[in-house]
């Protein structure tokens, strides 16, 4: 059965962009017709997009690859070649978008946030576009753009309304079992739950004419200490608390030998550890709206439990017989209610957006001068360098731009080798 998947690659490839067409117009009784090649189409671009219909990254792991449309050539007559088709990829909702080094590309919160994954190439112009009064008829065209291409990582942070912190085997899966139709593995030993768990919580009558109120809660799989550290994949269960509206903070009222790692502990030391583990991690998790609520409530006789005020308690509850259900779910709603008029959901980091560097950069690794910069790559990138009309166009251009000044700025000397993506000359003043 598949499993939930909160880390994967994913590798973006846009479309290429089509090639401009050398073409000249061919008519009966039309002399000296003149060039009348189209534009090539534009690659498609590659679109991350959350979205709530998927609640996994599962879907990456199979199938990482994602391309977006080719665009068509262009042909006589000026007609242009078709654009690529858009790619847009769904993702969960609190979807991390990082480079392979480990840059936040983008944070993509709610349904609808769209992040430009790789952009499709440029379509290459057609002959007709090179006509001059010095060059009547330019046998040349532009080749297509590559799309870009690369790797990233994805990184799953659930969006919750009430995040469970507990210890394992708390009782968190049962209580959300209860509350929820979600129906995450329940059984009497440590760790039976190895991966979170997403259920809507309904609060209120259902009818035709009003919704219920409701929220949706996170059941984490058990920390253990040293959690923050990444003992016990605590880092892995902790992120998925970041952007949780409330923390309900679950204490094992039964604390017996046989329990696992609450073992022997009185609630008040496991709310102590809980919320250590919390600060080291993410000191702001603390200022979050809390609950403390002792679970387990049938297990211990009434005379043998620790009263609320011992260990900061709220109230508490036994998802197995109800006791204290309702009321739990009520004290939830209120306090999901105004933490939503207060603010969005946390957000961890902001959406970043890193637009393509425009200009010219010039570097010396070696003995070459190595120019750099989006416009003077593609100048050389989609001409053909053997054609010597399209030669001279490239160079009119990389002076347009301003790869001459730059070289000078940084200090070129006549006759230093310059290499621009796949073309190499020696550099000359005023050229």
């Amino acid at each position: 059965m598949p499993g939930f998947v909160d880390e994967a690659q994913v590798h973006v490839k846009a479309g290429n962009g089509g090639a401009g067409a050398v073409s000249f117009r061919r008519e009966a009784y039309v002399s000296k017709g003149g060039p009348d090649g189209g534009d090539g189409g534009p690659g498609g671009n590659v679109f991350l997009e959350a979205s709530n219909q998927v609640v996994s990254l599962l879907g990456f792991e199979e199938h990482p690859f994602r391309r977006g449309g080719d665009g068509t050539h262009g042909s006589g007559k000026r007609r242009h070649g078709r654009g690529g088709a858009d790619l847009v990829v769904p993702v969960p909702e609190g979807t991390l978008v990082h480079s392979l080094e480990g840059d936040l590309l983008a944070d993509l919160v709610a349904t609808g946030d769209r992040f430009l994954a790789a952009e499709g190439g440029r379509g290459g112009r057609g002959n007709a576009r090179f006509l001059t009064n010095r060059l009547r008829a330019p046998a040349f065209a532009e080749q297509g753009e590559l799309g870009e291409e690369r790797w990233l990582n994805l990184e799953l942070e659930l969006m919750a309304d009430v995040a469970l912190v507990g210890f394992p085997n708390a009782g968190k899966s049962t209580l959300v079992a209860r509350v929820s139709a979600a129906r995450p593995k329940v059984a009497d030993y440590p760790f039976t739950t190895l991966e979170p768990h997403l259920g809507v919580v309904y609060v209120g009558a259902r009818s035709a004419t009003t919704a219920p109120s409701q929220f949706v809660i996170a059941d984490i799989p058990g920390l253990v200490e040293g959690a923050a550290d990444g003992y016990g994949l605590g880092h892995r269960f902790l992120r998925h608390v970041e952007r949780a509206r409330v923390l309900l903070i679950l204490v094992d009222l039964a604390h017996l030998e046989d329990f696992g790692p609450s073992e022997g502990r009185q609630p008040a030391e496991q709310v102590r550890a809980l919320l250590h583990e919390l600060e080291r991690y993410r000191p702001e998790l603390l200022d979050r709206p809390r609950l403390v609520v002792g679970s387990r409530l049938d297990v211990r006789p009434e005379g043998e439990r620790p009263p609320l005020e011992s260990y900061g308690g709220d109230l508490e509850i036994s998802a197995v017989t109800g006791a204290g259900l309702s009321e739990l779910v009520g004290r939830c709603m209120e306090i999901v209610a105004t933490a939503r008029l207060a603010s969005p959901a946390p957000r961890t980091s902001p959406v970043i957006h890193r637009p393509a560097p425009e200009g010219v950069a010039v570097d010396r690794p070696g003995n070459v001068w190595v120019v750099s910069g989006r416009e003077a790559l593609r100048a050389v990138a989609v001409s053909d360098l053997n054609d010597p009309d399209a030669l001279a166009h490239v160079q009119r251009r990389l002076k347009r731009i301003g790869v001459d000044r730059a070289l000078a700025k940084a200090g070129a000397k006549e006759g230093d080798p310059v290499q621009i993506g796949r073309m190499e000359f020696s550099y000359e003043p005023n050229w």
